[in-house]
């Protein structure tokens, strides 16, 4: 190739030198030593502190008491981190010493059988990302583990007749079915339930399923659509014989 060609290209014998040049300086940094360790060391816990004052003031005084004004009823022990998205009306019941992590979103759709409502149970822990979509009713029991971008539908969210959609006619009443799950149960990374789905107690949904029917308790489920892979040991009940 001609060196007119090269210099096109950008394969000439300035480019390349200009080349290493640039990523000389790209890999420049500030010498961390002996010397220079502890200070560095010092301000990143200098740092982090400053960040997690300013998370917390944001969330004591801010974000909060916004989120618990939308609230019916928020237990004891509630800790939150970001500011959920709320869109619509609806009700929001919380019980004590639930988490929510990072940032959920809860929509609430037109109310074809009263208010949405949300309930979400005793010590259970929203992961970050998580979007609950309410046209009637979801429920969440005690001590439940929701990892990050779990999705419930209780609706299909749109009519399935093109006709309707195209009109922006709501989801008709019989496509809004309640979603119930029960205790100790553990939804995986980026699952998706939809209407109508009830999870029996201490229920396992792997990651990425999609759960279009019932699960039993006590079983693990996984795939799309969701299926039984694994049946669990139940708990012996505790001594006393007072069951669960």
């Amino acid at each position: 190739m001609s060196l007119r060609g090269k210099l096109q290209r950008g394969e000439g014998p300035f480019w390349g030198r200009a080349k290493r040049a640039a990523k000389a300086v790209y890999s420049l940094h500030v010498p961390v030593n002996g010397v220079t360790r502890r200070p560095f060391q010092l301000a990143y816990r200098f740092h982090v502190l400053a960040r997690e004052s300013w998370i917390w003031t944001k969330r004591f005084f801010w974000y909060e008491p916004l989120f618990r004004g939308q609230c019916e009823s928020v237990g004891s022990g509630f800790q939150m981190e970001e500011l959920p998205w709320i869109t619509g009306a609806g009700r929001i019941v919380i019980g004590n010493s639930v988490q929510l992590s990072g940032k959920s979103s809860f929509t609430f759709y037109h109310p074809v059988f009263g208010p949405p409502e949300l309930v979400i149970g005793d010590g259970t822990f929203i992961g970050h990302g998580c979007g609950f979509n309410i046209g009637r009713s979801v429920r969440i029991g005690r001590y439940c583990l929701f990892a990050t971008s779990v999705q419930i539908f209780d609706n299909d969210g749109h009519p399935l007749d093109a006709a309707s959609r195209r009109t922006s006619m709501l989801t008709p009443p019989e496509a809004i079915k309640p979603v119930v799950i029960g205790d100790e149960v553990w939804v995986g990374n980026g699952s998706l339930i939809l209407k109508g789905v009830t999870i029996g107690d201490r229920a396992v949904v792997g990651a990425r399923s999609v759960v279009t029917k019932d699960v039993p308790p006590d079983t693990v489920v996984a795939g799309n659509p969701a299926r039984v892979v694994k049946v669990l040991d139940r708990p012996a009940a505790p001594p006393g014989g007072g069951g669960w």
